[in-house]
């Protein structure tokens, strides 16, 4: 991890107060060049075993309907009464029936093509897949699980997972927040001058009808470790710096350290610095025992959007060439670091910061809080426990004012 001295002495603080981060403006052909559907045939060799199912507007309407509602799984294989750790999610042969007591329709009536497709695929990967969209993985929505993991045995399971998560939600209605239109992009919804402008709803829906928004479902690796995940931050085809994507610590990572950044950034030279359709990204590496194999897991956006983890975006984004943010120590350099050129002077060769979680480091203990617990929760209350007491104070004066009206309105009814 950095000093905090050192941080101090080199990077004194600038006299204008940021008020946004000096991000370069992001594309919305960036965003589209992240998509799994858009470099998997590119890096095929390089992923986990993988199915790519395009997604009918039916199934997109599905997953953006309010509620949950479950199609049949009548023929597929479901745990009896008292099976309750075999890890494997039951739903009810016949559809959930209503508050009212009339039955369901089956949703998959509209998509039973889709439906049966990811029935042959979960069986052709080994009967369990781990699911995602364009983007995101529903990581958020573990909670619903009964394996409280993104393992999925059966079509349900992947819905169930998929429309509980807001990180799903955020790939079907909001991929493009933030994003500048590029160059060769039309910004007219017709190419009739007089029409009336096009409203930002219109826009919007425009937009996501142009995207092809695909289920990826990977085979599950059983031993897979997230100790062993990493983050890769990549600016003007140049490995900036690498970190940790499990924020608790592991002492075995130490002896490791030397050997992981060596197979990361020769995997990053010889299959994504000249390859990829952007100059700056965010890459994910899964290197499993015995440490020989670099796995490709994802490509992110070089966006405020893609969590940096031990870093900080500012952080990142004032990182030169040649210079690290951390001090000399934590970086081990040596001599072998160095190497001579044509005229006998010696010339500095660029090292990624490699971070790590260090065992007294705050994110080691951050165990205690589970991760995405935020998501489990109505977003008014995490954005008025954002305000401290206060502000959950205030929160629960306006709800008991509103049940207060509900139960005077209710009263004047009768």
């Amino acid at each position: 991890m950095p000093a905090a001295d050192h941080d101090c002495e080199e990077r004194p603080p600038s006299p204008e107060t940021l008020t946004e981060l000096p991000f370069p403006p992001v594309t919305k052909s960036h965003i589209l060049n992240c998509s799994f559907h858009s470099w998997y045939s590119s890096y095929r060799r390089l992923t986990p075993k993988a199915r790519l199912l395009p997604l009918s507007s039916p199934f997109l309407e599905y997953l953006r309907a309010d509620g949950i509602v479950l199609p049949s799984e009548g023929d597929i294989n479901q745990i009896s009464s008292n099976d309750t750790d075999s890890g494997t999610f039951s739903y009810p042969a016949s559809p959930v029936s209503s508050e009212s007591g009339d039955e369901e329709p089956d949703p998959s009536a509209a998509w039973l093509d889709i439906h049966q497709k990811i029935k042959s695929i979960i069986a052709e990967l080994d009967g369990s897949v781990v699911p995602k969209l364009n983007w995101s993985a529903p990581k958020d929505a573990t909670w619903i699980s009964a394996t409280n993991s993104m393992e999925c045995c059966t079509p349900n399971d992947i819905y169930l997972l998929l429309k509980s998560s807001d990180f799903i939600t955020h790939d079907l209605e909001h991929p493009f927040d933030d994003c500048e239109s590029d160059s060769e992009d039309d910004d007219l919804s017709s190419d009739d001058l007089t029409d009336p402008p096009e409203s930002e709803t219109g826009r919007r829906a425009r937009e996501l009808r142009g995207i092809s928004y695909h289920l990826v479902l990977r085979k599950t690796i059983p031993s897979m470790t997230t100790s062993l995940e990493f983050r890769c931050f990549v600016r003007a085809r140049q490995l900036l710096c690498i970190c940790q994507r499990d924020l608790n610590h592991y002492s075995f990572l130490d002896g490791l350290k030397a050997k992981l950044l060596k197979l990361i950034q020769q995997f990053f030279e010889t299959s994504l610095q000249k390859s990829f359709s952007d100059d700056s990204f965010v890459f994910d590496v899964y290197i499993p025992p015995p440490h020989g194999r670099v796995w490709l897991i994802d490509i992110n956006p070089w966006a405020p959007r893609t969590d940096p983890l031990l870093f900080s975006w500012l952080e990142i984004l004032e990182m030169k060439e040649g210079e690290q943010s951390g001090s000399v120590e934590d970086q081990e350099l040596t001599d072998d670091d160095n190497e001579t050129n044509d005229n006998g002077s010696e010339e500095f060769i660029f090292e990624p910061e490699f971070r790590l979680v260090g065992r007294d480091d705050p994110e080691a203990y951050g165990f205690n809080t589970p991760q995405f617990s935020a998501h489990k929760m109505p977003k008014d209350v995490v954005d008025a426990s954002a305000d401290g007491g206060s502000g959950l104070s205030d929160f629960m004066g306006q709800w008991r004012e509103i049940l207060a009206r509900q139960k005077s309105e209710e009263g004047a009814e009768d």
